[in-house]
């Protein structure tokens, strides 16, 4: 069934074997110190297994000293994680996935004493400290060699995490981006550092696809919305993003009462990848709660995106993609959208598992958290 989402689809020289990927999910399954765990082995040789053509490992930090969001953040940021990193990526591909990593830096949202972001906005009762143009360029320059080693580590591309709140969005949010230098002001200006960012690692990486995680809306009223977005991302496609994987919402506008609402709907992010794709000719990925086949191959056919994003709804079910393609839905074991429990546990510090998960495997899965 849903032959349509199991049809190949090229990313630049890239193919994927269907129209299904894993979007990026923290979990904090990482070892401390931002080390390739048995655990997160574990968790991508499942994810990988599951039929999705493409994996995008989570969050790994550009900056473990200044710019990781915890402990356990995956890091990218010296030559010591290239041999984690390598049997990360081999793992994945052993299972018939294509490997991705995310890369990133928190700015403001990050985990360590003295947070850096383009200006100082209050950030849940801390003020960061506003970046030097010195200090800017510096993390340019993070960003190109993190990009090389996931390169050097043998992954099939790399994508720059712009999403979440994080700081290449904090540069483009007129909300949290009040500086008066170049890097400030007008969207033109905002825009600067990601652009410098995207030239510096495709210099670095060469003929390597380069995706962006895209925050279209903050859904915060002084925040980021879609009429500038669309016209970054008209931007970030002629500068040589191979595609955008569009979300909403920041850490600021998640908790909201009006957005958890919102976030418990089906496809609750389509219409944000939607808009994008209206303003671009590059690949778009949707994500949020695209949770049966009939939703998913839905918003293909009517032109809303091009490829599915699928995060818990995997983590749920990595039979996912077998039973959607096998006529099995009534089988799926769905991420309820009242259940919080896997977020909470990740606030707190502890490795998540799904409360949905059959007995047999929440007793095996608990036994590798110890």
């Amino acid at each position: 069934m849903y032959e349509q989402l199991f049809t190949p689809f090229a990313i630049g020289k890239v193919t994927l074997r269907n129209r299904l990927t894993m979007a990026p999910l923290y979990l904090g399954y990482g070892g401390e110190g931002g080390t390739v765990s048995k655990l997160l082995l574990e968790h991508y040789r499942l994810m990988a297994r599951s039929g999705v053509a493409l994996v995008v490992v989570e969050n790994a930090t550009i900056d473990y000293g200044k710019g990781r969001g915890s402990v356990r953040t995956l890091r990218v940021d010296t030559d010591d994680c290239l041999e984690g990193l390598a049997e990360l990526a081999a793992t994945i591909q052993r299972e018939g996935a294509l490997a991705s990593v995310q890369i990133n830096h928190a700015g403001r949202f990050a985990a360590v004493d003295h947070p850096l972001a383009p200006s100082p906005v209050e950030t849940f009762g801390r003020i960061p400290r506003a970046l030097t143009t010195k200090e800017v360029r510096d993390i340019v320059g993070k960003f190109a060699h993190a990009a090389l080693r996931v390169k050097q580590a043998g992954f099939d591309m790399v994508e720059l995490h712009g999403g979440t709140g994080y700081l290449l969005s904090q540069f483009v949010s007129p909300r949290t981006n009040r500086r008066n230098d170049v890097y400030g002001g007008t969207l033109e200006h905002r825009q600067r550092f990601v652009l410098e960012v995207v030239t510096a690692v495709k210099e670095a990486v060469g003929d390597f696809p380069v995706g962006y995680r895209f925050l279209a809306d903050e859904w915060l009223p002084d925040g980021l919305g879609l009429e500038e977005s669309c016209r970054f991302a008209e931007t970030l496609a002629a500068a040589g993003i191979a595609y955008l994987s569009v979300m909403g919402g920041t850490y600021e506008s998640f908790f909201l009462s009006q957005i958890i609402e919102r976030s418990r709907r089906a496809g609750y992010m389509v219409d944000l990848a939607a808009a994008v794709k209206q303003a671009v000719a590059i690949p778009v990925i949707a994500a949020g709660r695209i949770a049966t086949g009939d939703l998913a191959v839905r918003v293909i056919a009517e032109g809303k995106t091009d490829l599915i994003g699928l995060a818990r709804v995997l983590w749920a079910d990595p039979e996912w993609p077998q039973k959607v393609r096998e006529g099995r839905e009534a089988e799926i074991i769905h991420c309820e959208p009242e259940c919080d429990t896997c977020t909470q546990l990740v606030m707190k510090g502890k490795a998540p598992f799904c409360v949905r998960w059959p007995h047999e495997k929440m007793r095996v899965w608990k036994e590798k958290l110890r």
